[in-house]
Order: C-alpha cells, then sequence, then structure tokens
C-alpha cells in the first residue's frame, strides 16, 4: 500500500475554508465521501478493486443474500450500474447470481468463497483508508459521527 498521504493543502485548502459553503452540511459529507473515496481507490488498486465493486463485494459477502434491486436501493445506484458492477464481479469469479427463492424473476448476489476471501482483505485496507482520512476524530467521535451518519441516511 505506496500511496502519498494527504497533504495539508489536500484537507484543508484555505481560504476557501472560511466561505459559507462549509455551513452546508451536503458539502461536508460529500467532501468527506469523495476524500475517503479517493484515498481507498488507491489502496484498493493493489487488489484491482474500486470503492463501487467493494460495496457490492461487501453485501454480497453478507449473509443477507440481497438481491441486485435491493443493492441498488441500498446504496443508491441507479439499476444499471448495479448490474455492470455484479458483471465485472461475476466474470473475476467474485459473486454468483442466485435465483431468489421469493420471486424467480430476481436474482440473489452471494460472494464465491475467493470472494469472501477478497472482501476480507478489502475490507482490511477501507478500514485503514477510513482511519487515514478521519484521523483528526477520536474513537468516540469517529462512533457519534457513525451513529448520526447512520440515523440521517437509514
Amino acid at each position: 500500500m505506496n500511496v502519498e498521504p494527504l497533504t495539508s493543502t489536500d484537507l484543508d485548502p484555505s481560504p476557501l475554508r472560511d466561505t459559507e459553503l462549509v455551513q452546508e452540511i451536503q458539502f461536508l459529507t460529500a467532501r468527506l465521501a469523495a476524500k475517503g473515496n479517493n484515498y481507498a481507490n488507491k489502496l484498493l488498486e493493489e487488489l484491482d478493486l474500486n470503492v463501487r465493486q467493494f460495496s457490492v463485494l461487501a453485501l454480497a459477502a453478507s449473509a443477507l443474500k440481497p438481491t441486485q434491486r435491493e443493492m441498488s436501493s441500498y446504496v443508491a445506484l441507479d439499476p444499471s450500474q448495479i448490474v455492470a458492477l455484479v458483471d465485472t464481479l461475476e466474470s473475476r469469479g467474485l459473486v454468483k447470481r442466485e435465483t431468489d427463492r421469493r420471486d424467480r424473476r430476481s436474482k440473489n448476489i452471494v460472494a464465491t468463497t475467493e470472494g469472501e476471501k477478497l472482501y476480507k482483505q478489502a475490507r482490511s485496507i477501507t478500514m485503514t483508508a477510513e482511519d487515514h482520512v478521519l484521523t483528526d476524530l477520536t474513537l468516540a467521535e469517529r462512533d457519534q459521527l457513525r451513529d448520526l451518519l447512520t440515523k440521517a441516511t437509514l
């Protein structure tokens, strides 16, 4: 994982920090997501993954066996984008489509054994990226941020 650390300029592009935009929660959450995703994508390159693929793989590796439609709704991506992500992961042998027992027209996305192994590696990498991006927050502040974001988004 040879990735350049974020510089103070990346973290605080003054004098823009003093604009009214920093009062906008949507801007701040989008900025945090962009910083986190950019850094995680750099780290995930070593596994030939990106954040969106990781998200689909993480859901597929859960015991829930989500459908493509459920994934689309949960990660807020267009269904066609989920199909493309699943296709990519499936072509690498990381996930498979199974017929949904509740609705034979739907497909559940399930991680293969190889996919589960790669997910565990990728999860470690995304946690490293999270630690890096949130380095100025205490563990209690991170937990509070996670709780607030969960409350606002789920």
